[in-house]
């Protein structure tokens, strides 16, 4: 992809597409804006192929840190266009119900659920203030700052428990991983 071979760009595409897509649903909750923003998780993953270092993580990895990027980036200028233009008379969000599984292919949602259980159990197994750190970040999209005032905690103490959890993560999730990898 970095000397500019478009068959890998579609070939990275076919084998990351549905999986990020359900990521940034997750987030966006809007099927069509969550196409949107994974186009321009896979634009920028071609303008910036060079930048990936395998030494630092898979290529999912790289791509699921863009598409959890982009798609909190969208939600926050979502709602800065809504603070600014109300969408109703009760200025209330539009309910969205989304069927995700149309079009899945089935093994990738047994291989989804599973993986979905495995993150879920090494989450559980956090101590209770670093589980909720992450999920308010990940799940939630906060800032450090707006965790800290959701949990009443000092800053540097929302911080310390986000990375420690990540740390354990990552240990507790290194299998998974290499799985995906290969």
């Amino acid at each position: 992809m970095e000397a500019g071979d478009e068959r890998a760009l579609a070939a990275l595409y076919d084998r990351h597409a549905a999986r990020l897509l359900g990521q940034v649903m997750r987030v966006v909750r809007e099927r069509s804006e969550a196409e949107s923003v994974l186009m321009k998780v896979f634009l920028q993953a071609w303008r910036s192929a060079g930048t990936f270092d395998a030494e630092r993580g898979s290529v999912l990895g790289w791509l699921s840190t863009i598409a959890r990027s982009r798609a909190l980036d969208h939600v926050r200028a979502t709602a800065r266009r809504e603070r600014r233009e109300p969408l109703g008379d009760d200025g209330a969000a539009p309910v969205v119900l989304v069927d995700e599984s149309i079009g899945a292919d089935p093994s990738a949602t047994v291989e989804e659920r599973e993986t979905r259980t495995r993150v879920e159990a090494a989450l559980a197994s956090l101590p209770q203030g670093q589980r909720a750190a992450i999920e308010l970040a990940l799940f939630e999209g906060l800032t450090h700052v707006e965790i800290a005032e959701r949990l009443s905690e000092p800053l540097g103490t929302v911080k310390t428990r986000i990375r420690s959890g990540m740390m354990r993560l990552r240990e507790l999730l290194a299998p998974l991983a290499k799985e995906i990898a290969s």
